[in-house]
């Protein structure tokens, strides 16, 4: 009986510091309440299909994360990656020929999160934890914006678009903490506006702020007239158009809310039109808990192999430049296409990416 007694008391103070450690880590974060709108349902233009189980899978060496892709003048896809599904910090710059060979084009000391060429053949790129960058044809690489105008740091880069004259364009996810699993969780949960839109002018070496207070500022696309920009709000399942005509620019409007996942990068099609990619899916678990703040600090101080696992799910979306689907594209399973965060149309193809994926998959549009 004493043995028992013994047994049962150290049980209970084993639990009573679990959930000491769990209550502790959840005080981390101070979250905002939001009650999402009810989630559409997968039918008419959602109806489901496995239409993205077709793709190809392209091995991305060992490496994990394609969040974005840029397309060179010969027609090769280029990709930025990090050591590890868990790690964020050491990566490097993978180039795709369009028949499918990998080859390791850069080692960098941090996950590229955005890139795109200028006219001049720079690789414009946003690094994780340095803020804008540019690679020369030579491979050397310059810093040239590591804080916004009012001196926050440029931690979580993404969505950069060149525009015509030159003019990049990017969103910051924070000012606060670089990318790892435990700050994508903080943001998903905290639901607080602390990212921004930018745009940087090369000729006068100058970070202009576009739009501030954004929530999971995540991708963008710029217009084909470059009269607007459009920005996925991740955690408000949502895509807002930023205007930047001189007489009304940083003004917002939605451009489509209530989505059925979470919107990732954007991409504009020669049509005019846009792809949208989504990480995965809504999970009726996240939206039941947004409405109660002490459930989110309880979760959020769980650790890591109990908290709740984005599910593995492809869904990319064509929409119109008013914001009507067009078309739906699905891998229900996750088999081929696990996530698809990263898009971009070439060679008659979507290529699709994320976070923590290992392949590239090669979605043909013939």
């Amino acid at each position: 009986m004493n043995t028992l007694y013994k047994i049962g008391g150290s049980t209970i103070s084993i639990l009573g510091l679990f959930f000491i450690m769990i209550l502790s880590k959840g005080c981390a974060i101070q979250p905002n309440t939001w009650e999402p709108p009810i989630k559409p349902a997968f039918e008419q233009e959602l109806t489901l299909n496995n239409k993205l189980t077709t793709a190809e899978s392209i091995s991305l060496m060992g490496w994990y994360g394609a969040e974005d892709f840029a397309v060179d003048k010969k027609g090769n896809i280029y990709c930025g990656v990090h050591a590890k599904p868990n790690d964020f910090s050491s990566g490097a710059i993978l180039r795709i020929s369009p028949t499918g060979e990998v080859e390791e084009y850069l080692r960098t000391e941090g996950w590229i999160t955005g890139m795109e060429f200028d006219q001049s053949g720079n690789l414009i790129a946003l690094q994780n934890g340095v803020g804008l960058i540019k690679i020369t044809p030579n491979k050397e690489i310059e810093t040239l914006a590591s804080s916004t105008p009012d001196g926050a740091p440029i931690l979580m880069g993404t969505g950069l678009q060149i525009g015509r004259e030159g003019t990049v364009y990017f969103a910051n996810m924070s000012s606060e903490d670089v990318s790892s699993t435990k700050t994508f969780n903080k943001l998903i949960l905290e639901l607080k506006p602390k990212g921004g839109v930018y745009a940087y002018h090369p000729d006068q070496e100058q970070l202009q702020v576009i739009s501030e207070g954004h929530y999971f500022a995540n991708g963008l696309a710029l217009a084909e007239d470059e009269s607007y920009l459009l920005l996925s709000e991740t955690t408000k399942y949502r895509i807002l158009k930023i205007w930047l005509d001189a007489e009304k620019v940083g003004e917002k409007e939605i451009f489509m809310e209530n989505l059925p996942g979470f919107p990732n990068n954007l991409t504009r099609r020669e049509n005019g039109n846009f792809w949208v990619g989504f990480t995965t899916k809504r999970n009726d678990q996240l939206d039941k808990i947004h409405t109660k703040r002490g459930m989110k600090k309880f979760v959020f101080g769980l650790p890591r192999f109990v908290q709740p696992k984005a599910e593995k799910f492809g869904m990319v979306l064509e929409v119109s430049a008013k914001g009507q689907i067009v078309k739906a594209l699905f891998d229900t399973n996750g088999q081929i296409v696990s996530e698809a965060g990263a898009i971009e149309e070439a060679h008659n193809s979507l290529y699709l990416g994320g976070d923590v994926v290992s392949a590239v998959a090669k979605y043909s549009l013939e």
